[in-house]
This record gives C-alpha cells, sequence and structure tokens, in this order.
C-alpha cells in the first residue's frame, strides 16, 4: 500500500507516491474569526527569472489545513474548505461544519469545494469515517446552507488518492476528480477500468436526482463504462483548472515513484482522453506497461529531486495587475515549495517566481486574480513584487 512520504501533516500523504512511512503531527487549532494583518512574503526567485520577473506573496488569512479555494459569483468573499471539516471565508466566517463527520487520517477529509455558476448551490467533496467520498450539495443564500443532499458516492478501497477536486466548465457542468483508490501503482487497475470513477475525472449536471448525465459524455451508450466518465488514466489528479479565457483544461496528476505531470485537454474536446496511468508514468512506461492512443503530459519533472514531491497545478493567469504574468501558466510542488510561471506555448521555459511553504493549493477570483493556499495555515493574494 502506498505509505506516507511527508513529516509534515495530514494530508501530506495525499499528495505523494509510495514510500516509507512517517509520523502525522497534530492539526492546529482553529484560528479566530477575523482576518489577520496583511503580512507579505519577500519573493525567493532569482533576481533576473528568465524574463517573467516576481512575485509577491501577501497573507490575507490564517485558516487550519486550508486545501482548496472557490469564489461565489457577485460575491466578494474567497471561500476557502479546510481539511478538517470546515469551509470558511477569508475573513473566518464557518458556513458548513463537516468536523464530526469526516475521516481525519491519510489523505481524507474535506477536500474540495466549488459552487454552481448562479451561486445558489454549494458542493463540496469530502470523505467519511468509513473513507467513502461524497459529493455533497447545499442550497446556499450567501448567509445559510440548507437543503442538505448528496449528489455522489464512491468507496474508497485504500485511504489514499482520493483526488477531491471540484469544478463547473466554461459548460456549466461538474467536473470531478478521483484518484485510482490508493496502494501503490493502483493495484485493481483503477486508472483504465472504464467500469469504476476511480481514477477518473467526472462530468455530470449536479442538479438531477441525485443528477444528470450529459448526452454527450464520451462513454454515453458504451457498454461496460460509467457514462459519468470525462477522462481517465489519472493516479490522484489532486488540482485541476480551467482558464478562464480559452476553456482549456490543465490537470495536476501526482507521480508514484519517477515523474510528476501536468495534462492538458484543449477547449472543444470531446473528452475521453486516456492519460496513461498505470501503463504509464509520466512519459515512460510503468510496470512494463504497454498502450496505445496515450495523451502524454505537457509538462513533466523528477520526483525526489530537489526535494520534490507532487505536483499543484495552478491556472493560466488572466488578471491585469501583473502585466508579465498574463499568459504564463502556474505550477509549485507541494514540498519543495518551489512556485514556477510558463508561457502556455512554451512550458519547457518555466522559471522558479517565487516560494510557499507546503502549497497545498491555487486559486482563482472573480477578477481572474490569483491565490496561494499553505497546508501550514496561511491564504496568500499573489501581487507584484
Amino acid at each position: 500500500m502506498c505509505g506516507v512520504r511527508l513529516a509534515v501533516a495530514v494530508l501530506a500523504v495525499a499528495l505523494t507516491a509510495c514510500s516509507a512511512a512517517a509520523p502525522e503531527v497534530a492539526a492546529t487549532s482553529p484560528p479566530p474569526a477575523s482576518a489577520p494583518p496583511q503580512e507579505t512574503l519577500q519573493p525567493t526567485a532569482p533576481e533576473e527569472t528568465a524574463g517573467k520577473g516576481k512575485l509577491r506573496f501577501t497573507k490575507i488569512a490564517e485558516l487550519d489545513r486550508p486545501v482548496a479555494f472557490a469564489v461565489r459569483a457577485d460575491d466578494r468573499r474567497l471561500y476557502v474548505a479546510e481539511q478538517g471539516g470546515k469551509l470558511r471565508t477569508s475573513t473566518g466566517d464557518t458556513i458548513v461544519d463537516l468536523s464530526a463527520e469526516v475521516s481525519g487520517s491519510n489523505e481524507q477529509g474535506l477536500l474540495g469545494v466549488a459552487f454552481h455558476p448562479t451561486g445558489r448551490w454549494l458542493y463540496l467533496d469530502w470523505t467519511d469515517a468509513a473513507g467513502t467520498t461524497h459529493v455533497t450539495e447545499w442550497a446556499y443564500d450567501g448567509e445559510q446552507a440548507t437543503a442538505r443532499r448528496d449528489v455522489l458516492t464512491q468507496n474508497q478501497p485504500y485511504a489514499n488518492h482520493n483526488g477531491g477536486q471540484l469544478a463547473f466548465g466554461p459548460d456549466g457542468l461538474l467536473y470531478i476528480a478521483l484518484g485510482d483508490g490508493g496502494g501503490g501503482g493502483d493495484p485493481q487497475g483503477n486508472g483504465q477500468d472504464l467500469g469504476t470513477f476511480l481514477g477518473k475525472i467526472l462530468r455530470i449536471d449536479p442538479r438531477g436526482k441525485p443528477y444528470k448525465i450529459p448526452e454527450d459524455n464520451p462513454f454515453v451508450g458504451k457498454e461496460g463504462a460509467r457514462h459519468e466518465i470525462w477522462a481517465y488514466g489519472l493516479r490522484n489528479p489532486w488540482r485541476f483548472g480551467f482558464d478562464r479565457e480559452t476553456g482549456d483544461l490543465w490537470i495536476g496528476d501526482v507521480g508514484q515513484n519517477q515523474w510528476e505531470e501536468v495534462d492538458y485537454q484543449p477547449a472543444g474536446s470531446e473528452g475521453g482522453e486516456n492519460y496513461g496511468w498505470n501503463l504509464r508514468e509520466g512519459k515512460e512506461p510503468y510496470d512494463g506497461g504497454k498502450a496505445a492512443d496515450l495523451v502524454d503530459p505537457v509538462l513533466v519533472y523528477p520526483l525526489n529531486e530537489d526535494g520534490n514531491c507532487s505536483v499543484i497545478t495552478g491556472y493560466v493567469y488572466r488578471g491585469t495587475k501583473i502585466a508579465w504574468l498574463r499568459g504564463q501558466f502556474l505550477y509549485g510542488d507541494f514540498c519543495a515549495g518551489w512556485i514556477k510561471a510558463a508561457p502556455v506555448e512554451e512550458l519547457d521555459q518555466g522559471a522558479e517566481v517565487g516560494r510557499v511553504e507546503q502549497l497545498s493549493s491555487f486559486g482563482e477570483g472573480l477578477d481572474g486574480e490569483l491565490y496561494a493556499l499553505s497546508l501550514a495555515g496561511p491564504l496568500y493574494r499573489i501581487d507584484p513584487a
């Protein structure tokens, strides 16, 4: 079974490949329900970064193990999911509290959050005491979350590789990331099995009973395949994001032993991409795996080199306050802490633009400006240096 490789906090294992176990660290107590004074991390990128400039990380809130970020239409607040089970705003208000229900070990807990494009419904991805994944909906009026119901559930064979990302795409549909179910090397072969949700990105309309399957999903009508599947061959797609300008989809898939990878799906895709796991890790065959018609990752980097352990995929920057960053893709690594920016047409030209300790996720505001979350607690706004 895939074990814990990081010795920092409970979520550490969620993002890593297989290695020797490390002890868990007790979670910190939740902070007061108020925003702290703004603090700024000085950029640690070199003085000259291949013409890309530097970024500044301004702390705007302190939370308890923040792992996921969302914004809501016509709402200036930022919403952050804490792994321990609370959905909170950047000013400290608690919107939903699942802390008595979530599983609290390994890679489990509250892992994802998204709002319906109308802002009227809230969705959380979380694991219960038995380790089962839930995608749960609440009606939300900006003050109270009510009318709770489960949209989708998935049993998990192991306690790791839960995925957890939720996001509504440009088509107004909900995309859901699920890892391969855990264990080392995908022992059940879930990544390539179209009969399970595990190792997939799903695409549904959550406003159904319990949801609706879009008629144009790629495996609708295919015998033996789950019709909810949009893409497959993924190990642990911890974070993915859509380019708000083009609609392209960027997927960070955490590696096994050798490679971290970023996968890409262009806007206009009809879905059905096979990103290769567990026949391949990065661009290399895994355990003798062979297959045709696999979609190559657009970016890979070595695991266990210079402290690397887990890719954290961000966004293509479409904001306005950092002119030189426009059109560049941001991504980072949880263990090493670096954040890099790369032009989308020259991903091999990525350069370090800053560092965040225990980087767990990125966020994108309604205005296209970006944020970075640290499992250690801070929520940072990304500013020009």
